[in-house]
């Protein structure tokens, strides 16, 4: 491979409106030292700020910025996408528009695709400065999908270098609801991991609540695994267990003569088993609702403005 090799760089925003113009600078200026050609695809989610707009300015003085604006909010995934399947370059590199992914490794992740590798995935070698709370989600949440999907994903992240081939076989998949980091480390192909620390925030603040974190590691864990519902089956079975012994335990009473009236014992198995339907019923009823939505097959994403293009 030449260095004449032409770069994409995908960069989702959702109310960024003031890294905009930052981000372009810090990036340019790197990739320009370093003699890489490149694009900066900025993917608007439905912000409801000027993200937008600076984009557009943006674009209108520099011809490597091109701008896509979605019609509202379809998370970050769906902006990753569109950013792939925009993009022209022979690589294409994901990364978080306020830079807390650091710029300075992209050189060294070109270096590495050009030296063949197919996905260059960075992982986390620290999180950053991140409440209690946070942490303990993110680290639950990668603990349970690493268990169900067999792929050790404790420290990846979004921030990775796809070669084309890589970028063609995530396009060629048809699921609504995409899970990009799964996904980019099933594909396979020829990878190679580079640690980065999480930076600090130049401008503005976190997109991501609590809740937001719960809501997003539910949707991605049913989207890439069968597993919560391999664990309605060993609930089944946990019952089926203690149906038996209580039943051995309810028989030797009886014959015995010591049988009692066990009223409280019926009312906590009644709370327990009931408990473990409804919870068995919600999963396989999420499980439905996954399916109707691929069924469906609505887009993954609406645009409603461009530039640069």
């Amino acid at each position: 491979m030449n260095s004449n090799h032409f770069l994409s760089i995908i960069l989702p925003a959702y109310n960024e409106q003031d890294n905009i113009l930052y981000a372009f600078d810090v990036i340019s200026n790197i990739l320009s030292s370093a003699s890489i050609p490149f694009e900066l695809i900025f993917i608007d989610d439905g912000s409801g700020d000027m993200t937008y707009q600076n984009i557009q300015i943006l674009s209108s003085k520099n011809p490597q910025v091109k701008g896509i604006c979605f019609s509202r909010n379809f998370g970050k995934e769906a902006a990753i996408f569109a950013g792939l399947e925009a993009s022209t370059g022979d690589c294409c590199l994901i990364m978080d528009c306020d830079l807390q992914h650091p710029a300075e490794l992209i050189p060294e992740m070109y270096r590495l695709w050009q030296d063949g590798y197919e996905v260059v995935e960075g992982v986390k070698a620290s999180r950053g400065k991140e409440n209690f709370l946070h942490t303990l989600c993110a680290n639950s949440f990668y603990h349970i999908i690493s268990k169900a999907s067999g792929i050790d994903m404790s420290k990846t992240s979004d921030f990775k270098l796809l070669d084309r081939k890589a970028v063609d076989s995530l396009l060629a998949m048809p699921e609504r609801a995409p899970f990009f980091r799964a996904l980019s480390s099933w594909i396979g192909f020829r990878t190679i991991s580079i640690p980065f620390h999480v930076k600090e925030r130049e401008n503005g603040t976190s997109k991501w609540s609590v809740w937001k974190l719960i809501k997003y590691a539910i949707r991605n864990i049913t989207s890439f695994s069968g597993a919560p519902l391999q664990f309605v089956t060993f609930l089944g079975w946990v019952m089926f267990l203690c149906s038996i012994g209580l039943g051995i335990q309810s028989l030797y009473r009886y014959f015995t003569g010591t049988a009692l009236e066990g009223f409280t014992t019926v009312i906590l198995l009644q709370l327990l088993i009931g408990s473990v339907l409804m919870i068995s019923l919600g999963i396989i009823g999420h499980y439905i609702s996954r399916i109707y939505d691929e069924i469906k097959a609505r887009p993954r994403y609406l645009i409603t403005k461009k530039c640069g293009f």
